[in-house]
C-alpha cells in the first residue's frame, strides 16, 4: 500500500510525484473543498461564532474519490500551500477524511524541488491550529462584513453592491486621492534654463537657474522670468565651484509579494492577479525541456527578504562565471525585512538559480516567461556588487545670478549589467558633465524661460495602490490581488490607462461608508485588524475573543444606521453621454448591467431605447472600410475588431494608428515591445515602417 500525499492542483501534484516516485500517491484537492454556504450567513454568531462548513458545490464526486483513496492507502500527509490558506485546506482535508490533525501528517515546501520536496517530508508536523484559527477568524469577519453590510447597501443604493473589510478601505484610499484632485489649486511658476559649451570642445550641457548667491529664488510669473532674462542678456557665464565624488548605488533587494505585484505592474503591465496566476504556475511545475518537471521558484506569497545560503551560494557562482569576481560585493548583502513581516517563508527567488531564462524560455508560456525572468532578474542583481558613479556639481554664476548644472558618468555599471527597478513615474536624469574647472569661462548656446504648473497628485495605479495597502498594514500579501479585482468589478473603480479613477458609484458608496461606519472604511482601524489577526496566527490572540470584540460595536453601528437612514434611498445620477437618442432626441446616459455598461434612454418607460458602448478608435477597417471598434474578450482583455462584425469577420490584438500606410493605403497597426512600430495587416501587403520589426501573425481574439 503506498500513502496518499494531498496537494491543491494537478500540476503541484505532477511534479512532486515525480520526486516522491514509487509507494506515494499524489493527488489534488483543487483548492479548498468545503467553506462557509454561500446563500447563507453560515455563522452561529450567538454561539462563538461558530462557522458552518458545508462542501463546496461540485466537488462532491471529487470528495468521494478522495474518500475512497483515503480508506486504501497506508496514511494520509497533507502537503499543501505553507500559508493559513494552506493550513486551513488541509484541516478541512483531515475533518473530511477521518485524519488525526494531531499525528505529524502535515508537510510543507518552500519550494517543489527534489531537494525542497525532500526536505518538507523529512520535517512532518501537526497542523497548526494557530494558522487555521487565523484563516477561519479572517473568513468569519469577513463573511459578517459582507453579509451584514451588502443588504444595507441594496436598500439604500442599489442592488448588487458588496462592502469588504479590506475593499471598503481600499476604495476610500482610491476616492480620498481624488477628492485631493480636485481641491488642488495649481499654481504658475517658471524655470530659466541654460544650454552652455565649455570652451575648449565646445561640447554642449544644460543648467538650470537657481536663484542669486543669497540663495534660492523661485520665479512666480512671465515679467519676473523676462526681467531676469533681459539681466542675463550682457552676463558671463563662469564656473564658480565645482564638485565631484562617487556615489554608490545598491540594488533591490529580492521580490516579496507586493514588490513583485509592483514591479510586473511597471515593466510588464501585468494586473496583480495575472502576476499571481502565473506565479502560481511557476511555484507548482512546469515541464522543462531536458529537466522535467520543476517548480522555477520559491514559494510566493511571502513578506520575508530572507534567502537560503545554499541559493546565495549558488547564484554567487552564477555571477562569477558569467561576470567575474568583480561583480561580486567584498561582503555578501543581507535584508532587512519590514517589522511587520511573517518571516515565513524565503523571498521570491528562483529555486535553481542556474537555471537562467534563456534555458528555460521555450518550455514556458510567454507570461511565465517574462515573470521567470523578472524574479530571476532581480534575484542576481540583488547578489551583484553596487553600481558606482562619478558625479559632478557645478555652480555657474552670470552676473547676480547662479545657475546649477550635475552630471554624472558610470564607473562601475555593477549590478545594472543586469537589471534596474522600475520607477512609478518618470524621473528626470542628469547626463555625463564635460570637464569643467574653476572660473573656467562659458558660452551661452541658449537661455530660455519655460513656464510651468504645479500638478496635483496622480491617481493611484495597482503599482502605487498595493504600495499603499503594504504601506498602512491593510490587507496581506495574498489579499492584493483578489481586492483590487473585486474592486473593478463591483464598478467602484475603474481603469483610465493604467491609472485607477473612482466612479460615481464607488464615491456614493464611500461617502456613505463613511457617514454610517467609519471603521469599517478607516485605514488605522483596518490596520489595527489586520495586527489583531496576526496576533491570532501567532497564538497570541484567542480568534472568538477578537471577533467577539469586532462585531459588538459593529453590530451597535449597523443598528444606529439603519436607524438614521430609514426609508431613505439615494440615487445614483446617470452619467450623461453625447450620444443622442434617435427615437426621441433625448442625450442617452451610461448605465451598468448584468454584462456591463450600455446607453438608455432617459425618457424610460415612454423610451426604451438601448444600445451597445462602442469605443470608436476612428481608423478604417482595412479589409471592408468600416470602422475598428475597441472590444474585450471573455477575459477582459482588449482587442480590435470591425464594427461591421458579423459581416467583416476582421480582428487583431493590435491597436490602430492614425497613419495609412503608404503602399496600399489601409490602416498602419501599432506593434508593442522591442520591436515596437507601425506595420500593415492587410493581406499581401508586408510593410513595416520599422525595417528592424519583425511582423507579428494576427491572432483570433477567442480568449
Amino acid at each position: 500500500m503506498s500513502k496518499l500525499v494531498i496537494v491543491e492542483s494537478p500540476a503541484k501534484a505532477k511534479t512532486i510525484q515525480k520526486y516522491l516516485g514509487p509507494g506515494y500517491e499524489v493527488v489534488a484537492s483543487m483548492g479548498h473543498i468545503r467553506d462557509l454556504p454561500k446563500t447563507l450567513l453560515g455563522v452561529d454568531i450567538e454561539h462563538d461564532f461558530k462557522p458552518r462548513y458545508v462542501d463546496i458545490p461540485g466537488k462532491t464526486a471529487l470528495i468521494r474519490q478522495l474518500k475512497a483513496e483515503a480508506a486504501q492507502c497506508d496514511g494520509v500527509i497533507l502537503a499543501t500551500d505553507p500559508d493559513r490558506e494552506g493550513e486551513a485546506i488541509s484541516w478541512h482535508l483531515a475533518q473530511l477524511l477521518k485524519v488525526d490533525g494531531s499525528e505529524n501528517n502535515r508537510v510543507t515546501f518552500n519550494e517543489i524541488t527534489k531537494s525542497g520536496v525532500k526536505q518538507g517530508m523529512e520535517h512532518p508536523r501537526r497542523l497548526d491550529m494557530d494558522l487555521v484559527n487565523a484563516q477561519q477568524a479572517r473568513r468569519i469577519l469577513d463573511r459578517i462584513v459582507g453579509y451584514k453590510l451588502s443588504p444595507f447597501l441594496w436598500k439604500k443604493i442599489r442592488k448588487g453592491l458588496s462592502a469588504g473589510r479590506v475593499q471598503s478601505a481600499a476604495v476610500r484610499i482610491i476616492v480620498d486621492r481624488e477628492d485631493e484632485i480636485r481641491a488642488f489649486i495649481s499654481e504658475e511658476y517658471w524655470t530659466l534654463d541654460a544650454l552652455l559649451a565649455d570652451g575648449e570642445k565646445g561640447k554642449t550641457f544644460p543648467a538650470r537657474f537657481h536663484g542669486t548667491k543669497k540663495g534660492k529664488l523661485k520665479i512666480e510669473n512671465k515679467e519676473q522670468a523676462d526681467a531676469i532674462l533681459k539681466e542675463l542678456e550682457s552676463a558671463v557665464f563662469t564656473v564658480a565651484t565645482v564638485k565631484r565624488g562617487t556615489r554608490q548605488i545598491s540594488p533591490a533587494p529580492p521580490f516579496i509579494t507586493s514588490t513583485l505585484q509592483q514591479e510586473a505592474s511597471r515593466k510588464l503591465g501585468f494586473a496583480a492577479r495575472r502576476t499571481m496566476k502565473a506565479a502560481q504556475e511557476l511555484y507548482e511545475g512546469v515541464e522543462i525541456e531536458g529537466v522535467g518537471a520543476l517548480g522555477l521558484i520559491t514559494y510566493m506569497r511571502t513578506d520575508s527578504l530572507r534567502i537560503s545560503e545554499d541559493a546565495r551560494k549558488e547564484g554567487n557562482e552564477f555571477i562569477r562565471e558569467r561576470y567575474g569576481e568583480k561583480y561580486l560585493p567584498e561582503k555578501p548583502r543581507y535584508y532587512k525585512s519590514r517589522s511587520s513581516a511573517q518571516d515565513a517563508h524565503e523571498a521570491i527567488r528562483p529555486s535553481v538559480p542556474s537555471l537562467s531564462p534563456d534555458k528555460v524560455k521555450d518550455s514556458l508560456t510567454s507570461d511565465q516567461y517574462r515573470l521567470y525572468k523578472l524574479i530571476w532578474d532581480r534575484f542576481i542583481a540583488s547578489l551583484m556588487a553596487n553600481c558606482v558613479h562619478d558625479t559632478c556639481q557645478a555652480d555657474i554664476a552670470a552676473g547676480q545670478y547662479i545657475f546649477k548644472a550635475s552630471g554624472y558618468s558610470v564607473k562601475f555599471e555593477g549590478f545594472t549589467v543586469l537589471y534596474t527597478e522600475g520607477k512609478d513615474e518618470d524621473e528626470e536624469d542628469s547626463g555625463a558633465l564635460p570637464r569643467l574647472d574653476e572660473g573656467d569661462v562659458l558660452t551661452v548656446k541658449k537661455l530660455t524661460g519655460n513656464q510651468h504648473f504645479t500638478q496635483p497628485p496622480p491617481r493611484y495605479t495597482e503599482a502605487t495602490l498595493i504600495k499603499t495597502l503594504e504601506e498602512n498594514g491593510i490587507g496581506r500579501p495574498s489579499t492584493y490581488a483578489p481586492t483590487i479585482s473585486t474592486i473593478l468589478n463591483r464598478e467602484y473603480v475603474e481603469r483610465e490607462g493604467k491609472a485607477l479613477k473612482p466612479t460615481t458609484l464607488g464615491e456614493i458608496t464611500t461617502r456613505l461608508m463613511e457617514e454610517q461606519f467609519p471603521e469599517v472604511v478607516d485605514v488605522d482601524f483596518t490596520a489595527n485588524m489586520e495586527h489583531q489577526l496576526d496576533s491570532v496566527e501567532t497564538g497570541k490572540k484567542d480568534w472568538v475573543k477578537t471577533l467577539d470584540e469586532f462585531y459588538t460595536g459593529f453590530a451597535q453601528t449597523l443598528a444606529k444606521a439603519e436607524e438614521n437612514l430609514d426609508g431613505e434611498r439615494i440615487e445614483i445620477p446617470a452619467e450623461e453621454s453625447d450620444v443622442v437618442c434617435e427615437l426621441c432626441g433625448r442625450r442617452m446616459v451610461i448605465k451598468s448591467g448584468r454584462y456591463g455598461k450600455f446607453l438608455a434612454c432617459p425618457g424610460y418607460p415612454e423610451c426604451k431605447n438601448t444600445k451597445r458602448i462602442v469605443d470608436d478608435t476612428g481608423a478604417p477597417c482595412p479589409k471592408c472600410g468600416g470602422s475598428i471598434v475597441a472590444k474585450k474578450s471573455k477575459k477582459g482583455r482588449k482587442f480590435f475588431g470591425c464594427s461591421n462584425y458579423p459581416n467583416c469577420d476582421f480582428v487583431t490584438w493590435s491597436e490602430p494608428s492614425k497613419e495609412l500606410c503608404p503602399r496600399c493605403g489601409k490602416t498602419l497597426f501599432k506593434k508593442k515591445g522591442k520591436n515596437a512600430g507601425l506595420y500593415c495587416l492587410t493581406e499581401g501587403c508586408d510593410y513595416e515602417a520599422d525595417p528592424k520589426a519583425k511582423g507579428d501573425d494576427k491572432e483570433e481574439a477567442e480568449e
